[in-house]
Formats: structure tokens, C-alpha cells, sequence
């Protein structure tokens, strides 16, 4: 049994059981992999896949099994070459962050600029997608932590940390009769047309479940996953827009005004996942920290230790 087994083996799930697909990510051959496989499979007893002839169709019951200890090795094996990288340089090396457009272009951008001053050394990658998407890329291990609202919580084999409470805004153009209103109802909003984002992103959850409770359809004229977006098609006067709250500035947005709405739709939470089990850089604690002060590199520890279970705002 050798390590290229079981990394075989393992990118052969990921490619969806497509060994030529598997043996390019690896910069191999097809039937080197193929082989590997088979002579894996004979060395423990059982077989992992099931095929159709040739060609390998899923995993067997004790083929899930071995997945779960190959995911498990492979991931102490990463976690000893970070540790062996990180003592050879404390300050420099690479740095994936996995989040949301919003996350990215309205809350990152001053932590991003105070942790590249500390760490200039540093390769810092912003991969950007829904969050079941970055909550994927942290358990492929193609990001190091990813960053959204509640939705990534409660996810296997990731730990989650809130880290700051947020609540939507509508957006209106400066003369619009919701602006005149002392608190402004569903039964209000519903009668323009409505702006907001795509149902996997910031919150849309919230906004669909509070409308649905009180029997309301909206006319949602336009979805999107860029607040930016929904913001200009508002001052275009297509209709009003939900935005996460921290999408709005009143410099930057002059042609628009603001109206708090978390007293419809509750309060949000954005929160940090990281992989269960994990080895984390130390830059990687002082950006988390950077991101939520409260979120110290012990309370982290803790958390990922399994002796914290929970951690509130």
C-alpha cells in the first residue's frame, strides 16, 4: 500500500468516477491509475468500486468506508507539509480565502489591506462562488477557510465561527414615497417591483420566508448575485432593491437612499468555516482574527478541537 494509491483512489471520486479524468489531475496515466486501484483492492480483500465492464460506476459498501479513512490520511499528510513549510518560513506562503461577492468587494477589502501589511510575503487568492460552492472548495482543500452568511453553517466536516451581524437594507432612488413611511412593511414593498439577490446568496432565504408568512408574493422583477447590480438597475428606476446592509455607503451611493429592514427580516450572520482537522498557518489565525477581534487563535483552537461546541454573537 503506498500514498499514490490512495491519492488514486481519492480523485477518482472526485472525478466522478472518470479515471482518465482522475489520471490528468494527477499528471498520470490511465491505466497506471486503473492498476493502482486494482492492486490496492487486492492487497485489502475487498473491492472499492463497482463497475460495468471496464469502467468503474460508484463505490461499494466498504469502498465508502476506505474513502473515509483515505480522506482522513491524505488529510494528515497535507497537515504535515504545512507544519514542515510553516516552521521553514513563519511569514510567508500561500493563502486561499473561498467567499461571496459581497463578502469580497464590501467586508474583505480593509482586513485583505491591514493582512498584507502585516504579511507581505504572502500569497493571498480570492476564490469567489455560492456558499455551498466555497463551502466545497474548503473540504477539497483548494481553499483554506471560506467566508458567508449562515448558510455554510452546519455543513459536515467544517467548523463555522460567526463573526458580525448584519441586516438588509431596501434601496430607493432619493424621492421615493418609501422614504416617507416611520416603519416600513412587507405590505408596502410588495407593491414595487423588487430587486434583490439569487436565492443562494445573502440572506434571499430570509426574504422569501418573511414575505411567505404573511401570504405576500412579491414581484421580484430581477435577481442577482452583485449588490452592485441590483443597485443600478434601482437607480435606473426598474424597481427597489434588498441589499445585504454592508453593500450600501452613502458616499459611494449617492443616487440612493437606505432604508433598514432588519426588523422584517431578522438579523443575518456572517460567519468563517475552516476544515475539520485541519492544520492552520499562524497568519491564517491573525486573519481571522483581522476579520472578528472576538475570534482569537485560542477560541479558534477550541473550537476546532471539539472542547467548544458552540460560540455565539
Amino acid at each position: 500500500m503506498n500514498l499514490h494509491q490512495l491519492r488514486f483512489v481519492r480523485e477518482a471520486v472526485r472525478q466522478n468516477y472518470n479515471l482518465t479524468d482522475a489520471a490528468k489531475a494527477l499528471f498520470t496515466s490511465q491505466p497506471g491509475v486503473s492498476k493502482a486501484i486494482i492492486e490496492l483492492e487486492e492487497e485489502l480483500g475487498v473491492d472499492i468500486f463497482t463497475r460495468h465492464g471496464k469502467r468503474i460506476r460508484g463505490l461499494t459498501e466498504p469502498g465508502r468506508l476506505v474513502l473515509e479513512s483515505v480522506e482522513l490520511i491524505m488529510q494528515e499528510i497535507d497537515s504535515l507539509k504545512r507544519i514542515g513549510k510553516e516552521y521553514a518560513a513563519q511569514d510567508s506562503g500561500s493563502f486561499t480565502i473561498a467567499t461571496t461577492h459581497t463578502q469580497a468587494r464590501y467586508t474583505l477589502p480593509k482586513v485583505v489591506q491591514a493582512f498584507m501589511l502585516k504579511y507581505p510575503k504572502v500569497r493571498l487568492s480570492l476564490l469567489q462562488g455560492n456558499p455551498r460552492q466555497i463551502a466545497e472548495m474548503v473540504q477539497r482543500d483548494q481553499a483554506d477557510l471560506a467566508i458567508a452568511t449562515e448558510s455554510i453553517a452546519g455543513i459536515d466536516g467544517l467548523i463555522t465561527l460567526p463573526c458580525y451581524q448584519w441586516e438588509h437594507m431596501v434601496v430607493v432612488p432619493p424621492d421615493h414615497p418609501l422614504l416617507k413611511s416611520k416603519a416600513v412593511s412587507l405590505e408596502e414593498i410588495a407593491t414595487y417591483p423588487l430587486i434583490t439577490y439569487d436565492a443562494a446568496f445573502a440572506g434571499r432565504s430570509k426574504i422569501d420566508h418573511a414575505f411567505g408568512l404573511r401570504g405576500l408574493k412579491p414581484d421580484v422583477l430581477l435577481e442577482a448575485i452583485d449588490a452592485d447590480v441590483i443597485k443600478t438597475y434601482v437607480e435606473l428606476g426598474m424597481g427597489i432593491g434588498i441589499i445585504a446592509g454592508m453593500a450600501f455607503d452613502a458616499e459611494r451611493d449617492k443616487n440612493l437612499r437606505a432604508i433598514p429592514v432588519g426588523h422584517l427580516f431578522g438579523m443575518n450572520i456572517s460567519r468563517v468555516a475552516v476544515k475539520q482537522g485541519a492544520y492552520l498557518r499562524s497568519y491564517i489565525y491573525t486573519f481571522i482574527e483581522l476579520l472578528a477581534p472576538t475570534l482569537n487563535r485560542k477560541l479558534v483552537e477550541s473550537a476546532m478541537s471539539g472542547t467548544k461546541e458552540t460560540y455565539e454573537l
